[in-house]
């Protein structure tokens, strides 16, 4: 653990005083991430799971992953085995501790029977809309149900004949008896089990009542023998009812864990929500969860980032007591600043212009020793064909230069990067006016930077020979959204960026054909790339842009 996952924070804090405290038999601490399995994880969920599989590390304790299948309506196994996946590609291990909620449904049940045995619990006939309406708000006191004082005999034969599948969806409901006047609106009566007539998909069985989140949640961490649960910002209002879930339980007087919350994680101009994502893949907008415009874990992998780079950008983030939102600038610079030392480097020109070496002999191939990235002595060199015929970026041509433009332009000379120095003479348009080849002559005695005769030479750009070098296709991504602004499922369709990808067909320098899925390299002035899994054949990979050259965000100074 390095010195910035030692830094104390007020999570620790708390954790440090209830050692110190002795409020756990052998200063254990115990953690968990719970997600529910009804869609991709995301990089919020990256920063959730670190955050408590690092905390269990830090104290030498223990970490569950508890998959949270209470609502089979929105559940599949494919979200397990992807979750999973995407947990240890992150780099968190959990070994035999992976639980499901579902395993404890009967233990459950039979907590809400003891509810109903101490009068704290009882069966309600009002349907949902009637109890939502009569809840109160937050300036007057909810209704009371005219079935909140049934016997707890009543209340025992009909919450079992819910069990048994005697009741119809919607019919009755399962609620706590707390206080319909409490200024918290979560402790007005809450309901506690809900009657679905459907086939569990873990469990494979039909079941006919299934738990609240609110009252499974403290349980099953009580079950586990959880002593911290880490929650985000929105669960900090249902903190008293998880307690009082647990302090009418007879079991769990004893060291019960104790809810902690913490900020989550937003970035900018990013689809967070599963919800909303689920929709752009049910509606075709996007590529499936994977897509790699999603700050899904499956996506950000595709894209080609790494764990590490995510792992850093969440202990730079650390945690905070207030929402905010994060520019995604700054999770672009971890990658960049993660790849910098483990990417080679090639040329690949991705809106390509063509070249032609007028004084360059026509079957001539020259393979120049080029080395793979200057800055990693041990990535060593690699051969780059240089021919009569190349292609450079459309972007470095221009007819006319603007003030402080140093590449192509009639006249001028540049440096191609690794072979010589090449003067454009002239260019040729097509009919629409557009230039689509340029006339140039190279310096034979500038071979690989050297003599240049006093010459100075301001510009370098990189190239591809047109005739040995291969075609590839590139994905260019911006913003998945238009801005920042809020979204619903009703406009989520609306707020897409429909140019937020760009498929180009460029090309590479012969070595690049060699990368296979999910390696990465830089290419020369463009920026990182990674080989796409899902589309990429044996040598004819697709590049998808992992994140350009230049960042906008900095890290912040840090103290001497």
């Amino acid at each position: 653990m390095n010195d910035k996952e030692k830094e104390s924070n007020f999570i620790f804090s708390y954790i440090d005083k209830d050692l110190e405290d002795g409020i756990y038999a052998n200063n254990r601490v115990h953690t968990r991430f719970p997600p529910e399995p009804n869609g991709y994880l995301h990089i919020g969920h990256a920063k959730s799971s670190l955050l408590n599989y690092r905390t269990a590390l830090k104290y030498h304790g223990t970490f569950n992953l508890r998959f949270d299948d209470t609502n089979p309506e929105k559940e599949d196994m494919e979200y397990v085995n992807a979750i999973k996946r995407d947990l240890k590609w992150l780099g968190i291990e959990w070994g035999e501790n992976e639980f499901f909620a579902s395993s404890y449904f009967p233990k459950m049940i039979e907590f809400a029977k003891e509810y109903i045995e101490k009068g704290v619990a009882y069966v309600d006939d009002q349907d949902m809309e009637t109890i939502k309406q009569t809840r109160g708000t937050l300036t007057s006191p909810g209704v009371e149900s005219p079935y909140r004082n049934r016997s707890v005999e009543e209340n025992m034969q009909l919450f079992q004949d819910m069990i048994d599948g005697k009741v119809a969806e919607g019919e009755k409901v399962l609620r706590a008896k707390i206080d319909m006047a409490n200024p918290n609106m979560n402790m007005r009566d809450p309901i506690i089990y809900r009657v679905r007539h459907l086939v569990h998909p873990s469990l494979n069985k039909e079941w006919h009542v299934y738990p609240m989140y609110d009252f499974a949640h403290p349980v099953e961490d009580a079950i586990e023998g959880i002593t911290h649960s880490l929650c985000t910002l929105e669960f900090e209002d249902h903190r008293p009812l998880y307690n009082w879930f647990l302090e009418n339980l007879d079991e769990f007087q004893n060291e019960p864990p104790r809810q902690i919350e913490f900020a989550k994680l937003n970035l900018s101009k990013t689809i967070m929500g599963k919800r909303y994502i689920k929709k752009l893949v049910d509606e075709g907008v996007i590529d499936g969860w994977d897509d790699p415009r999603l700050a899904t874990i499956s996506g950000l992998r595709r894209r080609g980032y790494t764990p590490e780079a995510i792992q850093n950008f969440c202990e730079e983030i650390g945690v905070a007591k207030a929402n905010s939102t994060v520019d995604t600038a700054m999770l672009e610079h971890f990658i960049r600043d993660d790849l910098k030392t483990k990417a080679p480097r090639y040329n690949c020109v991705i809106h390509p212009l063509k070249v032609t070496i007028t004084n360059w002999p026509e079957d001539k191939v020259e393979w120049l020793t080029i080395e793979t990235n200057q800055d990693v002595e041990e990535m060593g060199t690699h051969k780059v064909p240089f021919t009569r015929e190349l292609y450079v970026e459309q972007s470095d041509f221009m007819k006319e230069p603007i003030k402080k433009y140093f590449r192509l332009y009639p006249g001028n000379e540049v440096r191609f990067r690794g072979a010589y120095f090449i003067t454009c003479q002239d260019y040729v348009e097509d009919e629409e006016g557009n230039v689509v080849e340029l006339k140039c002559t190279y310096d034979p005695e500038t071979k690989c930077g050297t003599g240049f005769k006093g010459r100075k030479v301001k510009g370098t750009i990189h190239w591809v020979s047109a005739t040995e070098g291969k075609p590839v296709e590139i994905h260019m991504f911006d913003s998945l959204l238009k801005d920042d602004s809020r979204y619903t499922l009703d406009n989520i369709v609306e707020k897409v960026n429909q140019n937020s990808l760009e498929i180009c067909h460029g090309y590479a320098e012969p070595e690049a054909l060699k990368m296979k899925p999910f390696e990465k390299a830089q290419f020369v002035r463009n920026g990182y790339f990674s080989v796409d899994p899902k589309y990429s054949k044996p040598e004819h990979p697709v590049f998808n842009q992992v994140v350009p050259l230049k960042s906008k965000w900095r890290p912040p100074k840090k103290n001497k």
